[in-house]
């Protein structure tokens, strides 16, 4: 019987997801790479933020076939193709030279499909195997794993690029990564199709608050004719695109304050990512995924300001550079668990793919931006106070969201009364 499968197999597939996100993070040191292109390189501002915002792109959209592939053959096999494609990525760049088509092609685009594939695998095969009560935790922890990648990736890459280069620095990498992530990716494995994990503390828990069971099971066809799909989009769009901004510029923001050990901004930046995304899951299980939102992206408009003002105090910048990272380290948990709260389990790999387009669109735009607005300007300020901006109308996307979703269970329980009850029918 299915039902007697160890629970340990879950958490090993858990803890294999997290571990092939630790690789696929490579691309939060992007900022670190970016401020070692030699000068002689003659890339524009813009340029250095192409391979990074291209990367998003790519990989928002390679979510979409890899999440079809893995709710068809399965996570690990997908897993496998992406590990491939990342080391493949990291090495084209790494033998491009100073050729900026070179790592366009490379990072940004071998890199942003390998990084999608890996990516796509890892959560939807780990929340299988744990009731709904555990969705935000387990998301979280799998998702964990991408944004802390940068507490040893940055320092490993400062390092690197000090002693070999950009070149070789990422042939390095992309040698590492097909080891790490292509043997990890053997661990993956969805549950059997009749398996229904048993949620030890469903009876202390009320059901509409963040793991309620969707009304049915929708494809994406279904999904993106819902306006629930698009408030969702349309703030993961927000989110994405405030938190990569300040991800693709954590260590040139700031150089001002600590020099050559700017490189510590991308470490404390990723440690509040990866606490973001776990104490989000805890926390959205609680009190909902809206209400985890709203608070979010309120505490980041604010912090992401800080920079503009107190980018000189070492300290203050860590401070709003840790909360940037937590905050936006909860997107990561909160849209994947709502896509599974909303729209099912059955088409989830696939779903949540489509909704990980928003991240993609947000990554590619307001980095791009950011570098264009600094070839002109030779600042970036007017990118923070877009982004401030966006996670202002997110926050109140949010709360439209929770009132709408309340109106929605009202009607649906009004209509669920027997013909007696007083307020039937109305």
């Amino acid at each position: 019987m299915t039902q007697s499968i160890s629970p340990n197999k879950g958490w090993r597939v858990t803890f294999a997801g997290t571990g092939i996100n630790l690789a696929l993070g490579v691309l939060y040191t992007w900022s670190v790479i970016k401020a070692a292109i030699p000068i002689e390189w003659g890339w524009t501002a813009a340029q250095k933020s192409d391979p990074y915002a291209i990367a998003c792109f790519v990989f928002a959209l390679a979510m979409i076939p890899a999440g079809r592939l893995q709710d068809r053959i399965g996570p690990r096999w997908v897993a496998t193709i992406g590990g491939i494609s990342v080391a493949l990525g990291c090495i084209i760049a790494g033998l491009a030279g100073s050729s900026y088509l070179g790592f366009v092609v490379g990072f940004g685009i071998f890199g942003g499909i390998g990084i999608g594939f890996g990516y796509a695998a890892a959560t939807p095969a780990a929340v299988k195997w744990f009731p709904a009560s555990q969705t935000g935790l387990i998301a979280g922890l799998v998702v964990a794993g991408f944004g802390l990648a940068s507490v040893y990736i940055a320092p490993t890459a400062q390092a690197l690029l000090g002693a070999y280069g950009v070149s070789k620095t990422m042939i390095i990498f992309g040698i590492a990564f097909l080891i790490i992530v292509v043997s990890l990716a053997q661990l993956l494995r969805n549950p059997p199709a009749d398996y229904k994990p048993v949620d030890p503390k469903a009876h202390l828990r009320p059901t509409h608050i963040a793991a309620a069971k969707p009304p049915v099971d929708m494809d994406w066809h279904q999904m993106i004719r819902t306006s629930t799909f698009w408030m969702f989009w349309t703030m993961y769009v927000f989110g994405a695109a405030a938190g990569l901004l300040v991800i693709g510029s954590a260590a040139s923001m700031a150089k001002a304050s600590l020099g050559e050990a700017a490189f510590y901004a991308v470490v404390v930046l990723s440690v509040g990512n990866a606490g973001g995304r776990v104490l989000a899951g805890v926390v959205s299980d609680k009190i909902g995924r809206q209400m985890t939102l709203f608070f979010a992206f309120l505490l980041q408009s604010v912090m992401v300001l800080v920079p503009l003002y107190f980018g000189n105090n070492a300290l203050a910048l860590m401070v709003a550079v840790l909360f940037i990272g937590a905050c936006y380290g909860a997107n990561l948990t909160l849209f994947p668990s709502a896509t599974k709260d909303n729209f099912g389990l059955r088409s989830f790999g696939l779903n949540y793919g489509v909704m990980f387009t928003a991240w993609g669109v947000g990554g590619l735009i307001l980095p791009r931006i950011a570098g264009m607005v600094k070839d002109i300007t030779g600042k970036e300020d007017m990118a923070f106070y877009i982004a401030s901006f966006l996670m202002v109308c997110g926050a109140v996307l949010a709360l439209v969201n929770q009132a709408m979703s309340k109106g929605k269970r009202k009607r649906k329980d009004k209509t669920h009364l027997p013909p007696s009850h007083p307020v039937a029918g109305i």
